[in-house]
């Protein structure tokens, strides 16, 4: 299995009730590529609810191997919702590992 994690912060222009929709519309973006692509075993999005956090939202996901994480990220849903979340993030960290 393949872990593939993403977080990102929000861009400061953007205001809450735009964050709240980013957010949502991100969520039902990457969450609806689970269904698209062969291997992805689960896909989930998690927006901040709590001050602790440095990151506004989170990708958690997990593949059946290497292979389908980079089938997922050339899938044209992923594609599609890449360019809308650059368009609402102003950084991005990822970490991937293998179990």
């Amino acid at each position: 299995m393949v872990n593939h994690i993403v977080c990102w912060n929000f861009k400061e222009e953007l205001s809450k009730e735009e964050r709240i929709v980013a957010g949502n519309t991100i969520k039902e973006k990457l969450e609806a590529i689970k269904d698209c692509v062969s291997g992805a075993v689960s896909i989930k999005v998690k927006i901040n609810q709590m001050e602790s956090s440095t990151k506004d939202i989170a990708l958690i996901s997990c593949f059946e191997s290497v292979e389908a994480l980079n089938a997922y990220q050339v899938s044209p849903e992923h594609v599609e919702a890449a360019k809308y979340i650059k368009s609402v993030v102003c950084d991005r960290v990822c970490f991937d590992y293998e179990e």
